[in-house]
């Protein structure tokens, strides 16, 4: 999936377009001052520019991160092999590992082992640097069952350059995106996937409105939505999530559009206009590409069917033809009710004006009403197709724990 940036003014307005306010970014975190770790003779002109241009808190927040070394990491993912390697992108590598924490109580040290996500970002290129702070900052503070857990993180300095890894909570089934687009990959059933959908909706309405400071996520797309054992969906990777506009303010304008190509706003695109709207018409893309099993942009499609929301359009408006669109991996397991009502939602998310689209408190609360008729369905449903119904389940379990061994990489 294609990314792009576009550079604009690093400023918040007011619903009114009055003159714009200093944003937070000339606010210093308690991580930037953390980072007094690496080497001061590190600490250039480009330095300074890097620290200036961060978004952060404007206070410093408490967090329970664990602090690890360098060494730690390495030993927990044997030297970084490429056999651990379990992911790769534009900042850097992730590996699955082994950590160990321990107790120490009346002088008897005890402990427990802990599988992780390694996240260890490229030595070179400022960006990478900008989004391991971001995650610091917002994920040591944050705690929601339907967010990734940041377990710590590692900044040092040694002779081959700035080593700065992020330390997750392993999520044994992988992505959103690896389950719907991935051919070797389980696909999931009709309930799975609206669960998925209550889950990520869960964790945005509480960086929306649930906290005491709002969080933009700006990068909602399926392969930020990870699996745990049990398939409960969390949010990760918050390099690119924006604090949300001060009181008063309608909307921030972020220093940089940023996002992937298919999932970012329309508004936000043209203007740089960020709020938390831009999330909810993700949170759109995200729920058609789990009606129909097809990537929010597929370039290896005609072209009259490259883009989702153009591809989907006709059929939805036509209830005899919508059945066409609904993903053909479900084979034919979904009530045809349940996907309408599911598209409905999600063009209520795809409203043009940001405004009219709903809030994702609002949009959990649909989804749990949806789930629950959706469930009554199933129970008046023909025992055959209730029988083919827990046979495809049963397979579901079996398949739950992730086969490290038989993932190809992509």
């Amino acid at each position: 999936m294609d990314c792009f940036k576009i550079t604009t003014v690093d400023e918040e307005y007011d619903g009114d377009g009055a003159v714009p306010r200093p944003s937070a970014a000339s606010k210093v975190s308690w991580v930037t001052r953390s980072l007094s770790v690496a080497s001061s003779s590190r600490r250039s002109e480009s330095a300074r520019d890097f620290t200036d241009s961060l978004e952060f808190f404007t206070q410093p927040r408490a967090n329970n991160l664990r602090v690890f070394t360098f060494g730690e990491l390495k030993a927990a993912t044997r030297g970084f092999s490429r056999g651990m390697m379990i992911g790769e992108g534009g900042f850097g590598c992730v590996y699955r590992g082994v950590v160990r924490f321990s107790d120490v109580d009346d002088g008897n040290c005890s402990g427990s082992n802990m599988d992780v996500a390694v996240k260890q970002l490229n030595r070179n290129g400022f960006q990478g640097h900008k989004e391991w702070i971001n995650e610091v900052n917002f994920l040591g503070v944050v705690k929601h069952p339907n967010l990734v857990k940041l377990v710590g993180y590692c900044a040092e300095d040694d002779e081959r350059g700035i080593q700065r890894l992020l330390v997750y909570e392993l999520m044994y089934n992988k992505s959103l995106e690896d389950h719907l687009f991935i051919r070797e990959v389980s696909p999931l059933s009709w309930m799975a996937r609206l669960r998925i959908a209550q889950d990520a909706a869960r964790g945005l309405a509480y960086l929306h409105e649930e906290m005491d400071f709002q969080l933009i996520f700006r990068d909602l797309k399926t392969s930020n939505i990870l699996l745990d054992e049990n398939f409960s969906a969390k949010l990760s990777d918050f390099g690119l999530a924006r604090q949300g506009p001060a009181a008063g303010l309608s909307y921030i304008s972020a220093s940089s559009v940023v996002g992937t190509a298919g999932y970012a706003a329309p508004e936000y695109i043209q203007t740089g206009r960020l709020t938390a709207k831009s999330d909810v018409w993700s949170f759109g893309v995200v729920l058609y590409e789990l009606i129909t099993g097809r990537r929010a942009v597929e370039k290896n499609m005609p072209r009259n069917e490259q883009k989702l929301l153009d591809w989907v359009r006709p059929y939805v408006s036509d209830s005899r033809k919508f059945h066409l669109i609904v993903d053909p991996r479900l084979e034919g397991q979904y009530c045809i009710k349940s996907a309408q009502k599911l598209a409905s939602l999600a063009n209520k998310c795809l409203a043009k004006n940001a405004k009219s689209r709903p809030k994702m408190s609002e949009l959990v609360e649909m989804l749990g009403k949806i789930i629950s008729e959706t469930l009554s369905e199933n129970d008046s449903a023909p025992q055959h197709a209730k029988e083919t119904q827990g046979k495809k389940e049963e397979t579901e379990k079996s398949v739950r724990k992730f086969n490290w061994k038989n993932w190809t990489l992509r």
